[in-house]
């Protein structure tokens, strides 16, 4: 199996793959010819994880859990206490009780442990972000990170430009989106829940596993959030979540190299495509919700997020070792904002670039163009520029 395979899956689940039938020898031979081979960093990871395994660091820390969980319960009535005396303050606080729904349900989503299993369903309920979505294009970005038209998170055109597209793909927009880029960005925890909703309903009715109870599970936040929260609460909360989500999630990768072709060394390009943030506060370090550790995540994606400040060094001391281009890169969290908006900027100066990757694929592998997903053919109104 690849090293994404295994990192998507439990010790259990990756024992199973001796169950599987085995290739003959010759079919082997075969079949490895055609892919690069294992470079020495990818073996030396494989040791790692196996020792951190061998360690326990997938070992859940309930303590801290439950603190995450007081804080997030806190925010939620303390937002339903002030919805109607101080509206704005609740907005606020339901906004920030969003924002943190969203790392707790993609900590969840992503664990392979019992009590994640548990929590698995926390996203659609606090959140109204469902799993099923969430795996489909969550995982692609974590297999495929950066990889210019299969990418999701990076396909963000055209309100938003990463990289100077071909003049056919170009918008007026993007010479104005380093202004305006706050606008798009409180647009995306609106966008993610009507593809949610898509996705939930497709899974119905496509019959995919559990696909009815998310459904429920989706029906019961809104029906929550409408029975406990007046419009001019909820609504604005929606868009300050996504603000706060967007300026959190986009720098970590955006800042760093893009892929045309697929990356055989998948370790390599996590080091390569990450940027991580270094917090200077502790609200900082809470509301960030782990995506300052966005390599520690990319590498080992279902490790539970409180294990991540004590792997940094680990990880450090590994790029170090094995000389991966570009060494850990980290910089401050303001600094890593900077970068982000100097992108756009620079983008939006730029002149279109005739043969430049399209954001949505160009017909290979992956393409987000030839799958299935809500992102396919543009995103949200951008289907119809």
């Amino acid at each position: 199996a690849t090293d994404v395979m295994d990192a998507f899956h439990s010790n259990k689940a990756r024992n199973m793959y001796q169950r599987l039938p085995k290739s003959k020898p010759e079919t082997a031979a075969v079949l490895d010819a055609t892919v690069a081979p294992y470079s020495q960093t990818e073996i030396n990871f494989r040791k790692l994880r196996d020792q951190l395994e061998a360690d326990g660091w997938w070992e859940r820390d309930f303590v801290h859990e439950a603190k995450l969980l007081a804080i997030w319960t806190s925010l939620v009535v303390g937002a339903g206490l002030t919805a109607q005396s101080a509206p704005p303050l609740s907005t606020l606080l339901l906004g920030l009780a969003m924002t943190n729904a969203g790392w707790l349900g993609h900590d969840y989503i992503h664990g392979v442990d019992k009590f994640s299993n548990f929590m698995r369903p926390f996203a659609a309920v606090a959140a109204g972000l469902g799993p099923t979505w969430w795996s489909d294009k969550h995982n692609k970005h974590h297999a495929l990170t950066n990889e210019m038209g299969v990418d999701e998170d990076i396909a963000t055109d055209p309100f938003l430009y990463p990289w100077a597209p071909d003049p056919k793909y170009d918008s007026p927009l993007r010479k104005i989106q380093h202004l305006i880029f706050y606008i798009p960005f409180s647009f995306l925890f609106a966008l993610w829940r009507v593809d949610t909703l898509q996705v939930a309903v497709d899974s119905v009715e496509t019959k995919r596993p559990d696909a009815k109870n998310e459904l429920w599970f989706l029906l019961a936040h809104y029906f929550a959030l409408l029975t406990f929260f007046p419009l001019q609460v909820w609504v604005p909360a929606v868009f300050l979540s996504g603000l706060m989500s967007a300026i959190i999630v986009t720098p970590t990768h955006q800042s760093e190299e893009y892929f045309e072709e697929y990356q055989s060394d998948w370790v390599t390009a996590q080091f390569r495509s990450t940027r991580n943030a270094v917090m200077t506060n502790p609200f900082s370090e809470w509301l960030w919700g782990g995506m300052q550790y966005q390599l520690e995540h990319h590498l080992f994606p279902s490790m539970p997020r409180s294990k991540y400040p004590q792997l940094k060094p680990i990880l450090q001391k590994f790029a170090e070792e094995n000389e991966v281009p570009g060494g850990y890169r980290e910089s401050g969290e303001f600094e890593i904002l900077y970068m982000n908006w100097d992108l756009y900027r620079r983008v939006a100066e730029s002149e279109p670039v005739p043969g430049a990757p399209y954001s949505r694929g160009h017909g290979q592998l992956g393409a987000i163009n030839l799958g299935f997903s809500p992102g396919a053919g543009g995103v949200g109104l951008g289907k119809l520029l």
